[in-house]
């Protein structure tokens, strides 16, 4: 017998063995071939693979019953339904209902929709169910009924939390349980118009033997939490554990299956939180939320550009500020680079920027502007823990790059934006006058951009250096510096 495959007592054979009315409701899959089993077994009978069956829920008796074969057709097993051109079918916009929370609302792409279910993740203690409690009481003075489903904690916890955020006189209804049928039981008897899952890996199904937090029990109890959401109207909100790595744990059918999904970035020892829309059927990717920890929960921060900008009272060198963008949201955001003497191999880190990324710009900037650090160790970091994917901070991580080689600082009120290619060409950036006129708005004077971001009416107050090429930026701050 094969290490690992016994019928251990952790193990799906022995849970299935333990539930012997689990044979009438359940069967395992092979993830591989798709073959069924009706009992757990190490080796899949089909394909021969290890480790591929997985446990869920099986047909009824009568469901198959007039099974017919391609060949026969599908008549039998269901009858035809009407279809309509999509030019026929009435379009309308999605209402929205506003949380309160100006931040999440951004988001979420204007407030909470009727129907929509929202998966949100992030790291232990960062503030999820923090965020989501203060919601919850905002929706509940708004007028709409509210539950909070807490499967990690008890009731009391739950209140003892209320009260350290100042929300003594909440009525937000609270209840900690973690079978599905007994929480579809309750939405269906209490009618809320909001309804927080913490956790979805929590919650369990009695369809199903395998013990909470497994991906089948994941996979199901979202699949009906989120039928119920469509049927009946009920805004769901998930909250989903994260893996070491930062993704979202459980099945990744989960995303699919949802309608947002938000994820909190951020240092839990720092006292900024970042919320992000990687998904959202009904608003923008990648809009984010800034918020501020404080003693009575999130707050919104109304300038998040604040944050991520330099504190030094005189430039220094090293430090160039880009203006990115964030979903429709312009933020500047400080880079800093410290170039430094490397032994026999030269180091390239970077936080918030792609380390591949950074290689590639050390690589351009040797053959097309002359600026060598093939010998130099090379660091790049995004104050204030910001990630930023966006190809528009090269320019700016260059410049940045070679002020820390030089010693000498960019001009006060400088910022620059652009992505630029192996070849030495800067590219144009989306969304470029927005950008300029954010800068401007903040009290900066010069400016690097792409030819092709050049507004053709001048913005008060700003200096603009229109460049096709990098080395044409590095000779402009070379004469400005």
């Amino acid at each position: 017998m094969r290490a690992g495959h016994g019928p251990g007592l952790g193990s799906p054979r022995a849970r299935y063995s333990a539930n012997p009315m689990a044979k009438d409701k359940t069967q395992f899959t092979c993830n591989a071939c798709g073959g069924t089993s009706p009992r757990w077994l190490g080796k899949c009978p089909a394909c021969g693979a290890w480790n591929t069956l997985v446990e869920t829920v099986s047909e009824s008796a009568s469901g198959g019953k007039n099974r017919l074969s391609q060949r026969e057709g599908y008549a039998g097993l269901a009858n035809a339904q009407p279809v309509t051109p999509l030019a026929a079918i009435e379009a309308q916009d999605v209402a929205r209902t506003p949380s309160g929370i100006e931040e999440l609302d951004r988001v979420l792409g204007g407030g909470v929709v009727e129907g929509g279910v929202v998966l949100i993740g992030g790291d232990p203690g960062i503030g999820k169910s923090t965020l989501l409690l203060q919601a919850m009481d905002a929706l509940h003075r708004l007028g709409l009924p509210t539950l909070y489903v807490t499967g990690e904690e008890s009731g009391a916890q739950v209140a003892l939390r209320s009260r350290r955020l100042g929300l003594e006189a909440s009525q937000v209804n609270v209840l900690a349980e973690i079978q599905l049928e007994k929480i579809l039981a309750t939405m269906e008897a209490t009618q809320p118009a909001v309804v927080v899952i913490d956790s979805i890996q929590t919650v369990y199904s009695d369809q199903l033997s395998s013990a909470p937090g497994s991906v089948a029990q994941v996979r199901e109890c979202a699949a009906h939490l989120t039928r119920a959401a469509k049927t009946t109207g009920i805004t769901v909100i998930l909250v989903g554990h994260v893996t070491k790595e930062g993704a979202l744990a459980g099945p990744r059918v989960l995303e699919h299956m949802v309608d947002t999904v938000l994820y909190f970035e951020g240092d839990t020892h720092s006292n900024f939180r970042l919320v992000r829309a990687i998904k959202n059927r009904f608003g923008a990717v990648n809009e984010i939320g800034v918020f501020a920890m404080t003693e009575k929960g999130l707050k919104g921060v109304s300038n998040p550009s604040a944050i991520f900008l330099s504190q030094h009272s005189e430039p220094v060198p090293g430090s160039c500020v880009l203006v990115t963008l964030e979903g429709t949201r312009p933020l500047l955001v400080e880079i800093q680079a410290l170039v430094d003497q490397g032994g026999p191999a030269a180091r390239r880190l970077s936080v918030g920027l792609d380390r591949d990324r950074l290689a590639m710009l050390l690589a351009v900037l040797n053959r097309h502007a002359g600026v060598a650090c093939a010998d130099q160790d090379v660091f790049v970091n995004a104050v204030g823990g910001v990630r930023i994917s966006e190809p528009a901070a090269d320019l700016a991580v260059m410049l940045s790059i070679t002020s820390s080689l030089r010693g000498k600082a960019l001009p006060k009120g400088f910022i620059a934006f652009g992505e630029v290619g192996l070849a030495g060409e800067v590219r144009p950036a989306p969304r470029g006058q927005e950008r300029l006129k954010e800068a401007a708005k903040l009290g900066f004077t010069m400016a690097v951009v792409p030819k092709a971001n050049a507004p053709k009416k001048p913005i008060a107050g700003l200096t603009i250096h229109a460049v096709e090429r990098v080395d044409e930026a590095m000779n402009i701050v070379r004469a400005i510096g």
